[in-house]
């Protein structure tokens, strides 16, 4: 009985998912663990104990017990001066989060060695943030590796057209160079650390892609063209239907339940984004100027390397007296830590979402069918604005990039609320939205989406 069973163990594929460890990137890898789950494929989940931690707290829609195949593994960093990989030089240039990620690369490569005798073959999946600390598994005879990319493909592009040099058709090309230099909207140490990344994944150019052709269609032909490789398209990476069974009991529901159809514009601007405090009291004013009911998430940013688990705030720079005023109007619901987004966004009531329009929340806006009032900050940020607001025309910007340091007024978040909600522009926007969401929710159900993940399936699975 022993012999059988190691021989059916040995059979087996199994799934290594290695994410980057910030909240934006952590969600989608986990609904694809839930996918892979799904058809009965081991899944080991690896990162710190903090982000695993986090990782399972802020899950939305699905219940992680019902995916019993998915095993989380904490990985314990080696120290900075006993690392053989991570030199003085390059801590000097990255600075010490990123170190810190850097520092998971022996227990990773320890990890896949362990579990390397178990199984048949070893599918390594990486967030694009962590390919360098995956890079020793391809010296192992039975693994290989696939490069998930949690922006959006047209970021992707820009990029690649940005390396490889090969020409883009029109009116890409045109779009594509209109872009920001990527120095422009990344930081000196976020620049460095992204070429580390690059220059590790040299050794494979098959990409998984957290958006879908109902989306991007032009864009994943056009990358695969450009890295000359599949590249699949299997998001979004996020349940496109909220479940009742496991819908958050998160305090502003009973808020929501009360308010029409459409009549709450959502505001958040992600777990990476601390606002100043002029710019807080800017935006308490516009939105209550605006006579327009709201949901806002505000708190500070996540701490890079510390626990991130956010507990309610207190104090956060909001005008005296502001949260009472509204309270009694009736017009608006604060919250200070964090909250279900997916859920929020799908309510009833949600009829517009003013965001930094990261990619995860571009993707659950899109998914809810809800226009976006964008307001980027950094990274990969503007390149989305672009896509959100000149190509798929759901979404209206708020403050250009190229006006970045400047204080955005009152009165100009309140001229962005209300043209978002309250005008045929915004009633325009909210229709495509629609339509939109439709035509992926149909994509991740029966079409495109569906078929991409079967086909990854079964290539890792032949």
């Amino acid at each position: 009985m022993a012999n059988s069973f190691d021989l059916q163990k040995h059979d087996q594929i199994a799934i290594v998912i290695v994410p980057y460890l910030e909240q934006g990137h952590l969600n989608p890898l986990l609904n694809l663990s839930r996918l892979l789950s799904s058809h009965k494929l081991p899944v080991f989940f690896l990162g710190t104990t903090t982000s695993n931690r986090q990782a399972k707290f802020r899950l939305s829609s699905w219940d992680i017990l019902d995916f019993p195949t998915i095993q989380f593994h904490d990985l314990v960093p080696v120290p900075p001066g006993s690392s053989s990989f991570v030199t003085t030089s390059v801590r000097e240039k990255i600075g010490s989060f990123f170190t810190s990620v850097l520092l998971l690369r022996e227990p990773i490569r320890d990890f896949l060695q362990e579990i390397s005798n178990r199984y048949r073959r070893i599918v390594v999946i990486n967030d694009s943030g962590t390919s360098w600390v995956v890079q020793d598994a391809v010296s192992m005879p039975n693994t290989e590796c696939y490069c998930f990319h949690t922006t959006s493909v047209f970021t992707a592009l820009s990029f690649a057209s940005e390396s490889t040099k090969k020409p883009l058709p029109s009116p890409v090309a045109e779009i594509i160079a209109q872009l920001p230099p990527r120095e422009n909207t990344f930081d000196s140490e976020t620049v460095e650390y992204i070429k580390m990344q690059q220059e590790s994944r040299d050794f494979y150019s098959v990409g998984l892609h957290n958006s879908c052709k109902e989306i991007e269609g032009i864009f994943i032909d056009l990358l695969e063209e450009q890295r000359e490789n599949k590249q699949w398209a299997i998001g979004p990476l996020n349940p496109v239907e909220i479940s009742e069974k496991t819908r958050s009991k998160h305090e502003c529901f009973s808020w929501l339940d009360k308010q029409d159809q459409n009549s709450v514009i959502y505001v958040s601007f992600g777990s990476t984004t601390t606002l100043s405090k002029e710019q807080i009291y800017e935006l308490a004013l516009g939105l209550e100027q605006s006579a327009q009911k709201f949901i806002w998430i505000i708190r500070e940013a996540d701490k890079k390397g510390g626990d991130n688990i956010v507990e309610r705030g207190s104090d956060l720079d909001l005008p005296e007296g502001y949260e009472a005023r509204i309270k009694e109007k009736g017009v608006g619901f604060i919250v200070k830590n964090w909250a279900p987004q997916l859920e929020i966004l799908g309510h009833a009531s949600i009829g517009g979402f003013m965001s930094h329009c990261g990619w995860n929340s571009c993707n659950e806006s899109i998914s809810m069918g809800v226009p976006i009032a964008s307001w980027p900050m950094h990274s990969d940020q503007p390149r989305n604005t672009v896509l959100i607001t000149k190509v798929l025309k759901i979404g209206i910007v708020v403050r250009a990039w190229e006006n970045r340091g400047e204080l955005v007024s009152a009165v100009r978040i309140e001229n962005a609320v209300r043209t978002l909600m309250r005008s045929a522009e915004g009633d325009e926007l909210r229709q495509r939205a629609a339509e939109l969401s439709g035509a992926v929710k149909k994509s991740v159900m029966n079409g495109s989406s569906h078929k991409e993940m079967d086909s990854f399936v079964a290539h890792i699975t032949r």
